[in-house]
């Protein structure tokens, strides 16, 4: 049987074009779609395929495990693209991939590290996205070995969660900016400095259950504001990144909130009721917060908050908040003022995360 593909292009109302397409002929089919032609980008997407296509060029990329153990991006197809095209190598830095390779072939290239003059948070990301894939590895190999046992706030640990944070920190030291994490006691943060909070797992509840999702999360924070951060759905493969004053991706393709209907909370009621505004027609609850986040980040949700709650963690929160703060959302606290976080992983927090202020002002005023 004739070999088929198909590519999707999102249509405005959230639905999809979709053509079926044979051999190699990418390109023809982005045509189809009319996609433009210009830059080549990742048109299409799925969190572990995507379609790079533009200026007649075009390319089928996979993310995929090397028998050595390490993350690669696999050029599967490809028309007028080397594989040392700057858009692919920027795609394999973005899964977390130490290589890229053509095809089923022995050819190969290394994924480089921003060089010498790249700014603090470019390097932050880079290694980010490695530390991801790091943490993935660790948390396979380490599910369901050791006892589960519950932290001081109730939450479930095993040892999945320090599999995690050693991966982590190990990817992320060579910054020398210190790191804080739900894993480990907090060093101090001098005035003026900036610092890294993560955490390796978030959702550990819903890993050790396997039930999805459950992520990745880190942010560097600068002067309260987490400037740039990067959430990974370790079941999912989808990645969120975000960098203030640059903008937000979510598997390389640009996000933005938008106005909904559903709204994402930490936890059920307790007894009692959710607050929501009086927009809302969905409450939904997915067990891991950085994940939460990044659906308002991308307008897969109208808001998230936790006032009627205890409050939040901030290596919860931070890589989340850094990709949703990037898109153009806001977070603010219940008396309206925007959210400033604290080098300080015991503390809790409540606030409003939202895609504009509008919409967190309304959701304030229906808690009261």
């Amino acid at each position: 049987m004739a070999e088929r593909w198909f590519l999707r292009r999102p249509a405005p109302d959230g639905d999809h074009l979709r053509v079926a397409v044979g051999g190699a002929d990418v390109r023809a089919a982005a045509l189809t779609l009319g996609m433009p032609p210009a830059g080549l980008a990742p048109a299409v997407h799925d969190p572990r395929l995507r379609a790079l296509l533009g200026g007649g060029q075009a390319a089928l990329v996979r993310r995929q495990w090397h028998p050595d153990g390490y993350a690669e991006a696999v050029v599967l197809r490809r028309t007028g693209v080397p594989l040392d095209h700057p858009a692919v190598r920027a795609l394999a830095a973005g899964w977390g991939c130490e290589r890229a390779r053509l095809g089923s072939t022995d050819r190969s290239i290394a994924v480089p590290a921003p060089g010498p003059d790249a700014t603090e948070a470019d390097r932050f990301r880079h290694l980010a996205a490695l530390a991801a894939t790091r943490v993935e590895i660790a948390v396979a190999l380490a599910r369901d070995s050791g006892e589960e046992r519950t932290k001081g706030d109730g939450s479930p640990s095993i040892a999945a969660d320090e599999a995690a944070h050693a991966a982590a920190v190990e990817v992320l030291g060579p910054l020398g900016i210190t790191v804080l994490s739900e894993e480990r006691r907090d060093r101090p943060v001098g005035a003026g400095e900036p610092w890294i909070v993560l955490d390796p797992l978030d959702g550990t509840g819903n890993f050790s259950a396997g039930l999805p999702p459950w992520a990745f999360s880190a942010a560097l924070v600068r002067d309260g504001v987490p400037v740039a951060g990067l959430v990974a759905d370790l079941a999912s493969g989808r990645r969120w990144t975000g960098l203030g004053g640059v903008g937000a991706e979510r598997d390389a393709v640009p996000i933005s909130p938008r106005p909904g209907s559903t709204v994402v909370v930490p936890s059920g009621p307790e007894g009692g009721a959710v607050v929501v505004p009086s927009t809302a027609r969905r409450v939904r609850v997915t067990g891991c917060t950085a994940v939460d986040l990044c659906l308002v980040a991308d307008g897969s949700a109208m808001a998230w908050h936790d006032l009627d709650r205890s409050g939040t963690h901030v290596h919860d929160v931070a890589g989340g908040l850094a990709v949703l703060l990037a898109a153009g959302g806001v977070a603010r606290t219940g008396d309206g003022r925007p959210l400033t976080l604290d080098p300080d992983t015991d503390g809790l927090i409540r606030f409003v995360a939202a895609g504009s202020a509008g919409a967190a002002e309304e959701l304030i005023r229906a808690v009261g």
